[in-house]
């Protein structure tokens, strides 16, 4: 360790050596000298060493390096705290600007993770402070600080509940709220520059960083965050800003969401994420954030047809909080859209074949109940929006892909709603059956009237209920022989327990033979066998009964 005299000397070589002259091993030996005097808890002499004005010029062109040390202090909280800050705050305007910035960005790489959100807290102020004192080259700096304050956020655990955003344990969302105030005056700076001459370079690259940035914040933490606009916390604040930033450094949300790639960002290769796009998406028609603004020119059928990628892709995710995204802007971009209106054309588009199926996908796969209840109520209101011939094409293509009895009986009752509907409408609109969505139950019911229809259904009488006879029978008699075989197995047991309670007397102990078997008692069981039976006996009573109808609609004239 230096004596006081050695440290005299290397301070009054410092005072007159220029800055071109200084050498690696003088930066490292300054900035050890200034870390023991905080180590000591002597901030003030050291604060009293920067402000001297016989020592400027070296702390000009070395005080740079004792940024780390002196925010170190500041996150441990330590005693000499209105010190170091006092410090750091001369540091900032006494520095050069690119020297400073180096050294604040490789403290940025290198946080400790267990100070992630005060070291975020500590250096952002001082961080702008620099940011705006740069000229040329200022947009890229910008990108590099914004960039790497968020992966380190992107480190802290997001909250899940409202009690623990309130908490704030890790202290994420105070840290998102610091890196919207670092980017808010370069936002201004962008919004205040005059639309009627060309941007320069510097400009549009200024306006692309910051896109970046709110790109990378829709996608993290907003996309998994869970958001309440009744709430107002401060996630939900975090997402103001961003969705208010967009029009401000002029990307409008329409052009953003809607007319995909933006020409000017293309041109920069700035390819906005699908997840940022979607969760911009969500915020905008499910939160409401700046819909005020937003144009009331397109129609509910264009956003929903815009949306529905988005949709898509929010529903392809096995992640709690885009799912509920996802049914959420599902729902709302279709609630304005009128009853029995979407045309069949639009199923020949991706997005409403991927869409729907990822939502079946949600319905028969995802293991969170409310996300399936959600996702049904969904589901039908997709089915009331169609019109008849879409409902007759999206049932048919559900039947065939679902491979899921719950979805196929839930088509099936839509279906049946459907043909109570149409053969209600029929004779007032005039129209050929292959839009029907009854036709779906057979493709040889492509036919024209009621008449018809029940022709077609005696045609099919011979070989469908002929075989459902046969179907029936069989099973009658295997539940028969089950019933007959339980009866006789309960007199074996019987015939069994009374020889065994005359010779209980003679045997002291006994072991019963292990046999597989349902864990149904035979009181249980001879139920359900009756009750099958008696099933049977009624689907043949329905069976005579639908023959009956068949016979009574074919007498009568048309």
């Amino acid at each position: 360790m230096a004596t006081e005299d050695q440290v005299k000397d290397m301070i009054h070589r410092w005072q007159n050596t220029p800055e071109d002259d200084l050498k690696p091993e003088d930066y490292e030996q300054f900035k050890s000298l200034g870390s023991a005097s905080l180590t000591q808890g002597d901030g003030a002499r050291l604060m009293e060493f920067l402000q001297e004005e016989k020592n400027q010029g070296m702390v000009r062109s070395m005080g740079c390096v004792l940024m780390a040390p002196l925010l170190a202090q500041v996150v441990k909280k330590e005693k000499s705290l209105a010190h170091c800050q006092a410090a750091i705050t001369h540091l900032t305007t006494t520095c050069r600007p690119n020297q400073l910035l180096h050294s604040l960005l490789e403290l940025i790489e290198d946080i400790d993770p267990g100070a992630i959100s005060e070291t975020v807290l500590a250096l952002v102020p001082h961080l702008q402070t620099v940011l705006l004192q740069l000229g040329d080259g200022k947009a890229a700096c910008v990108g590099s600080a914004l960039s790497g304050l968020q992966r380190q956020l992107s480190r802290l655990p997001l909250p899940y509940t409202r009690q623990q955003e309130e908490a704030d344990e890790h202290g994420l969302c105070r840290g998102y709220g610091a890196l919207a105030a670092l980017a808010r005056p370069f936002v201004e700076e962008v919004k205040r520059r005059n639309g009627d001459r060309v941007a320069t370079a510097e400009e549009e690259e200024l306006r692309t960083e910051l896109l970046k940035f709110c790109m990378r914040s829709l996608r993290e933490p907003l996309l998994e965050a869970e958001l309440n606009r009744d709430s107002k916390s401060s996630l939900w604040l975090f997402a103001t800003e961003i969705m208010l930033s967009l029009p401000a450094i002029q990307e409008s949300p329409s052009e953003l969401l809607f007319f995909s790639p933006p020409k000017k960002s293309a041109q920069l290769d700035v390819s906005p994420a699908m997840e940022s796009r979607a969760c911009a998406a969500y915020l905008l028609f499910v939160q409401l954030i700046g819909i005020d603004s937003f144009p009331a020119v397109f129609s509910p059928l264009f956003v929903l047809q815009r949306n529905m990628d988005y949709i898509s892709q929010l529903l392809s995710s096995k992640n709690e909080s885009h799912l509920l995204k996802g049914l959420a802007l599902f729902a709302k971009s279709l609630e304005r859209v009128q009853d029995h209106s979407l045309p069949v054309s639009l199923l020949e588009l991706k997005s409403f074949y991927s869409a729907p199926q990822n939502l079946r996908e949600v319905l028969t796969d995802c293991p969170m109940r409310h996300l399936r209840q959600s996702g049904l109520q969904v589901f039908q209101l997709f089915i009331d929006k169609l019109d008849a011939e879409a409902k007759h094409k999206f049932f048919r293509c559900m039947l065939k892909t679902s491979n899921h009895a719950g979805v196929e009986s839930y088509i099936v009752k839509n279906i049946r709603n459907q043909v109570e509907f149409s053969m209600k409408v029929r004779l007032k609109k005039k129209e050929t059956c292959q839009h029907h969505p009854y036709s779906v139950l057979d493709p040889r019911l492509d036919c024209r009237g009621d008449t018809d229809v029940w022709e077609k259904l005696s045609g099919i009488k011979d070989e469908y209920l002929k075989m459902l006879r046969v179907c029936l029978g069989i099973s009658r008699g295997y539940y028969s022989a089950e019933l007959k075989a339980l009866r006789a197995d309960r007199k074996m047991k019987a015939k069994e327990a009374r020889e065994a309670a005359r010779s209980s007397r003679l045997i002291k102990s006994m072991t019963v033979k292990h046999e597989e078997g349902s864990n149904m008692s035979p009181e249980v069981q001879h139920q359900v066998l009756q009750s099958a039976l008696v099933t049977f006996d009624l689907m043949e009573s329905l069976i005579v009964r639908i023959e009956e109808i068949t016979e009574e609609k074919l007498k009568i004239p048309n």
